[in-house]
């Protein structure tokens, strides 16, 4: 299998993450509804006692050695982690790339539709009777990130807040885990696999970003897009099957004559006519000439 064109892969890339960033800001809801869906899902998880964000955003509150880290791995590790693994993806295991990424796309796409259907009001933006703290905002002066949110001071207007469900944050990890698990040859990735995804899910809580549920609801928009990756891949195959059935037939000569190509059914199914290509060649090279090509006695050899 061909590896894909490095900077087709970055223009389709950047051009996904700009219809994601821009979904997010059209996606945005009232206030009133985002903190009714917020107050939602706090109630369920209250009812069946898994509300851990709360214990967690007061450890993360009283303790800044665990505040200010966790602080600058919500706001950085999202977007450092995942290319890095693409790019790893694309460089070490590029017969599993084009999958993984489509995998990756197609759960982002999906989370948007999420944000879309239900503008959810995160944690920290609750009222403080609710007992959360945003911790981002508490340690705003220790890193680039404002108080409003994660992102760069006086760019927190062009943020959506209300783009809690489901965690991105924890979605993207998991697919970085699973890389990592499942391609990694070393000790070291496959532990990175393990410890990446949890780590980022005690990060999104433990800062007051999500809750417990916009995790769980994370990790299942990926379930999805990996259940919708096969079908993404086959959709993708058949239009670039009709895309390459409209260019013209390309007409090759043969080492020793003859022409392949064209409709003429005299061609024969095997098309190398003695030229074979190896692993990391961009131009063919011929093994075995045809005899009559080579004038040289079989002895002088």
């Amino acid at each position: 299998m061909r590896r894909p064109r490095w900077w087709v892969e970055l223009i389709l890339i950047a051009a996904v993450y700009a219809a994601y960033s821009g979904g997010r800001l059209l996606a945005r809801g009232d206030t009133s509804t985002a903190v009714a869906h917020g107050l939602s899902l706090l109630r369920v998880e209250d009812t069946f006692g898994i509300a851990l964000e709360r214990p967690l955003n007061r450890l993360f509150t009283a303790i800044p050695g665990l505040g200010v880290p966790a602080d600058f791995v919500y706001a950085s590790l999202h977007y450092l982690v995942t290319p890095a693994v693409l790019v790893w993806l694309f460089r070490r295991r590029p017969a599993r790339y084009r999958a993984a990424r489509a995998w990756l796309m197609t759960s982002t796409l999906l989370g948007l539709a999420g944000f879309v259907l239900m503008p959810t009001c995160p944690p920290r933006l609750l009222d403080a009777a609710h007992g959360f703290t945003d911790t981002m905002a508490r340690f705003s002066a220790y890193g680039w990130w404002g108080g409003e949110a994660s992102a760069p001071r006086g760019l927190g207007g062009l943020t959506n807040q209300y783009a809690a469900m489901p965690s991105l944050h924890v979605g993207w990890a998991l697919w970085c885990g699973v890389m990592l698990w499942r391609y990694g040859r070393t000790p070291l990735l496959r532990t990175l696999g393990v410890a990446y995804p949890l780590l980022t899910t005690v990060v999104v809580m433990g800062t007051a970003n999500h809750y417990l549920l916009d995790a769980v609801a994370g990790a299942a928009v990926m379930g999805a897009g990996l259940l919708l990756t096969p079908y993404v891949l086959r959709f993708l195959d058949r239009v670039g099957g009709r895309a390459g059935a409209g260019s013209a037939t390309a007409v090759v000569h043969r080492p020793g004559g003859g022409v392949i190509g064209g409709d003429s059914p005299r061609n024969s199914p095997v098309v190398s006519g003695g030229w074979e290509t190896s692993a990391g060649e961009r131009i063919p090279g011929q093994r075995s000439a045809p005899a009559a090509a080579d004038d040289t006695p079989a002895s002088a050899r």
